[in-house]
């Protein structure tokens, strides 16, 4: 019971923070896509319609950002004794990240290459959490950095559920978890957009914190 109560915690904050990451680097990094990478091939290539420019490029940039951080993820899990330590790292790099913009700001040398460099800061940490999620599958219930794939087995899962009804305790156990993971992420997407809007990514700080403070409890 205690392992299941560890994995629904684990599995709604790291939802949460990837959707909530995901939109402040979005709302206040210039469209940049932290979790969803794949998400500034779209963007990259509406901007180069539109008429490009060099901050057009920086899109195709977290993509190699991203792959370095997964491979050093792998690498810090093939030498630490608890793959958690990668969340660890995952948490530092918010939580600096969010604190670089609120020093920036008080000592004057905040530019918008300040912003660029804590939203691929952001995406490496994603990288991390996916690192994580791929070398931990059976520390959540699912993917919790791209909902795609919750969002289908949650449809089959309702689809059987209509069918079969909730005699099928398997099914209806299988379809709670992607609830989890749907509303963890959603709900992570809200809070995003409200504190990116009116606070801007000094607020990864928090998530920051919330992630140090999931490594901790799991050590």
């Amino acid at each position: 019971m205690e392992i299941q109560k560890n994995i629904w915690y684990v599995t709604l904050l790291l939802t949460m923070i990837a959707g909530y990451c995901d939109t402040v680097t979005f709302v206040a990094a210039d469209s940049i896509f932290s979790a969803h990478v794949t998400g500034n091939f779209i963007v990259f290539a509406y901007q180069i319609i539109k008429g490009y420019d060099l901050h057009t490029w920086v899109k195709l940039l977290t993509f190699p950002v991203f792959i370095i951080a997964v491979m050093i993820g792998g690498r810090i899990a093939l030498k630490s004794t608890s793959h958690y330590t990668i969340l660890f790292w995952e948490g530092l790099l918010l939580f600096l990240s969010g604190s670089l913009i609120y020093v920036a700001d008080l000592f004057g040398f905040y530019s918008e290459w300040t912003m660029y460099t804590v939203a691929m800061t952001t995406v490496f940490a994603m990288g991390l959490q996916n690192a994580f999620g791929k070398l931990c599958s059976k520390e959540t219930y699912g993917p919790t950095t791209m909902m795609t794939g919750n969002v289908t087995q949650a449809s089959l899962d309702l689809g059987n559920l209509l069918k079969n009804g909730i005699k099928d305790l398997e099914t209806l156990l299988s379809f709670k978890k992607q609830l989890v993971t749907i509303f963890g992420f959603l709900t992570g997407c809200f809070l995003g957009a409200i504190t990116g809007k009116f606070c801007g990514l000094g607020t990864l700080i928090f998530p920051g914190i919330a992630m140090i403070i999931c490594y901790l409890k799991n050590t």
